[in-house]
């Protein structure tokens, strides 16, 4: 069997890649914060909630198609930012960006990545560009502006991210940006050739040393240095009115990534965000930050006629629908999509991309369900009430109306 024909589900292809990668970079995409917490946390919240299918319902024309933001996508679900992929695959945000655009799914580019965001505009001009804001004013409009000048159209702010993260893990396995040269750093690349030759030499060969291109107007450091220090700009002083200057320059659709609380998305939606993603960076910022699954009722409520997505810990097409009938619009998968690109290139993002749509598709046909608008509360089923109980009041009259249908008890939701 090909590698790709092993990969039966997303998850495969962390094994593979783990095989593939040298240990500092397989580190970096797989590892979390501190004691990894809240990334355990966010894959376990998906257990909390059980199908409940419909029996004999014709589900032969059945559609995971969906709209959002005026555009019509192929699935309910895209790729998420992931920094600095193109170490782990060769030219892997273009690579990630052409998968997106044959499969018909957005996908979001990391603004800590290695190829210059306007080369992935040009292959993919519906993908979206996510931003973390440098620390100064006059950068943030030189950032926005050169991002205008491309085909982008949306725009993804991460506010997440107000201080550095403390991620051990990246320390235990070498990581570092930029990597420091050392015996212990050659001796990883030499025994991953596949590697060595087919991603990083090749980028050497063909484009340079790569270097951090898009966090700012201008470019960044080297991903490979002995002594020069990447500009992890503080952001600690960033505040709301930073977000309404960004709105006044983007003529485009705005959507803030990294909410977690009600109040958080209010704000964002009143500082003229479009959309939002719920998320706790895939556990890579605060460790013991609260699962995204568990709020998002909570944010759906909140800002009723924006649309609301969610990212961190999605690995299934059960996962998908599970989020969309906790009133997700939309989510994001990263990781596993890193992976695939590591392993196999835009072939092997193209087929983890099928791999979750088949998923959802089958899912969908086993629970009695046509099209995602049906995919509402009426599928759960409240394993565990795991949070305290809220007021009905705070959730959407649609998930109030199916909770009625199904007896399901609001107040026993992971809230």
């Amino acid at each position: 069997m090909s590698k790709l024909e092993r990969a039966l589900c997303l998850n495969d292809f962390e094994a593979m890649a783990k095989r593939h990668l040298p240990r500092p970079i397989f580190g970096y995409i797989a590892g979390a914060s501190e004691d990894n917490v809240s990334y355990e946390a966010t894959r376990a919240s998906f257990s909390g909630f059980a199908f409940l299918p419909r029996a004999l319902v014709d589900v032969s024309k059945r559609s995971i198609s969906t709209s959002l933001f005026g555009q019509r996508y192929a699935a309910p679900f895209g790729i998420a930012p992931m920094g600095i992929s193109a170490l782990s695959a060769y030219r892997g945000d273009i690579v990630l960006a052409r998968a997106a655009k044959a499969s018909a799914v957005p996908m979001i580019m990391s603004g800590s990545s290695l190829v210059r965001l306007e080369e992935v505009a040009a292959v993919n001009p519906d993908a979206w560009f996510q931003a973390y804001l440098p620390g100064e004013p006059e950068k943030i409009v030189a950032l926005i502006e050169r991002v205008k000048a491309t085909a982008f159209r949306t725009l993804v702010i991460t506010v997440d991210t107000p201080v550095a993260a403390n991620r051990e893990n990246n320390v235990r396995t070498g990581f570092s940006t930029p990597l420091r040269p050392s015996l212990r750093l050659a001796w990883d690349g030499i025994t991953h050739p596949s590697w060595l030759f087919g991603t990083f030499l090749k980028t050497i060969v063909r484009h340079g040393m790569p270097h951090f291109e898009n966090n700012y107007a201008e470019r960044g450091a080297p991903i490979l240095s002995p002594g020069v220090l990447r500009d992890f700009s503080d952001r600690g002083h960033l505040t709301w009115q930073h977000l309404k200057m960004i709105r006044s320059l983007w003529p485009g659709v705005l959507v803030v990534k990294g909410i977690l609380r009600p109040d958080d998305a209010r704000r964002a939606v009143e500082s003229g965000a479009d959309g939002i993603i719920v998320s706790n960076h895939g556990g890579r910022q605060l460790d013991g930050a609260v699962a995204p699954l568990l709020v998002l009722p909570r944010i759906v409520a909140a800002v009723p006629d924006t649309p609301v997505m969610l990212d961190s810990g999605v690995r299934r097409g059960a996962d998908v629908l599970k989020a969309i009938a906790l009133g997700a619009k939309f989510v994001f998968v990263g990781r596993p999509f890193g992976y695939a690109a590591s392993i196999a290139g835009e072939a092997g993002v193209g087929h983890g991309i099928r791999l979750l749509a088949g998923e959802v598709l089958r899912n969908m046909g086993m629970l009695g369900l046509t099209s995602l608008d049906d995919v509402t509360l009426d599928c759960l089923f409240v394993k565990t009430p795991l949070l305290p109980p809220v007021d009905q009041a705070e959730f959407p009259v649609s998930a109030r109306a199916s909770n009625a249908r199904n007896e399901i008890n609001l107040n026993r939701l992971m809230l």
